[in-house]
């Protein structure tokens, strides 16, 4: 081989060699479809993305909101999308349908779901509902819940008038439509209120007989656990947490920089009382837990039977 020859080949697999170093540390997309529009339930997601965390591990990550807050499982499910932020009581009955996704991650690591009543008004304790009326948004889990809590008192579902009052909860109680609701979030209905003159006493379904849960979740697909993409979002997402936990004034600049529409009094609030209920060790899974859900999710009526908790429950190393 003349020396010109051995130069150019030199050169030209010199440059492919480059050419596959910047591909193989180029940052790989990650699409991760949310549950609702963005707010401060996301705050690990943001944080880690804004913060710079999610490129650190060499991720591309791209956070979508949901035209139809119920698609993004069926979606990943169906390969359009990587992760699903999920809720785990809707994963039982997804696994229960066969549908092919798992749980991989937690984000909000407590339920926020709350029964309200005025605080200022007649309805002292829950057993103090019988006969009244009780607004909801979503019929099935949230029956589930308020019988439970109902009957914990005392009092039947039957004692009581379910009105759908759509996603109005929180004005339909204090017009007087009804006198309770059930569905309003913790950190939303009850700072809502607050901000309206009208303040709201919360019974929490983790104290009144519900098994507790993971509100927000991550899933996959079943056949896609295995990708490392996801390994590194999640260690991205525990390191976003820490710096959330431990920085929450520099983390909620971070949030309304990427968001500015969400820099209000609600969102605000919302951010200081969702804080402590963030998942520390987002790839970590009690599996107990999980178990005592999914038989609570059966005794309920809600699934026939639950799955083997392996098929659509796991731990990424």
């Amino acid at each position: 081989m003349s020396r010109l020859k051995s130069m150019i080949t030199a050169a030209t697999l010199g440059a492919a060699v480059l050419g596959t170093s910047s591909s193989a540390f180029a940052a790989d997309k990650l699409v991760i479809l949310l549950d609702w529009f963005v707010n401060p339930d996301h705050a690990p997601l943001i944080v880690a993305k804004e913060k710079g965390f999610f490129a650190k591990h060499d991720l591309d990550v791209e956070l979508i909101e949901p035209s139809d807050p119920s698609a993004p499982p069926r979606l990943v499910a169906a390969g359009q999308g990587d992760v699903a932020v999920n809720y785990q009581p809707q994963l039982h009955v997804q696994a229960a349908e066969g549908l092919p996704l798992t749980r991989i991650g937690t984000l909000v690591a407590t339920p926020l779901n709350t029964l309200i009543v005025l605080e200022d008004g007649p309805i002292k304790e829950i057993a103090d509902l019988k006969g009244k009326k009780i607004g909801y948004s979503l019929a099935g889990f949230e029956d589930a819940l308020l019988g439970t809590m109902l009957g914990n008192h005392a009092v039947s579902i039957d004692d009581v008038e379910l009105i759908n009052v759509n996603f109005s909860l929180s004005p339909s109680l204090y017009s007087g439509q009804v006198d309770a609701i059930i569905g309003g979030y913790r950190n939303f209905e009850l700072n809502q209120m607050e901000i309206e003159g009208k303040p709201g006493k919360a019974f929490y379904v983790e104290e009144e007989g519900v098994p507790p849960y993971d509100e927000l979740i991550l899933t996959v697909r079943n056949d896609a656990v295995d990708d490392p993409r996801y390994a590194r979002m999640l260690d991205a997402l525990e390191e976003g947490v820490q710096y959330l936990i431990n920085h929450p004034d520099d983390s909620w600049d971070a949030f309304i920089s990427a968001y500015p529409n969400l820099d209000d009094e609600l969102n605000i609030k919302a951010w200081a009382d969702t804080l402590p209920r963030f998942a520390l060790r987002p790839a970590a899974i009690d599996r107990a837990r999980y178990s005592r859900f999914a038989d609570y999710m059966v005794k309920q009526g809600l699934i026939d039977e639950s799955p083997a908790l392996e098929t659509y429950v796991t731990v990424i190393e």
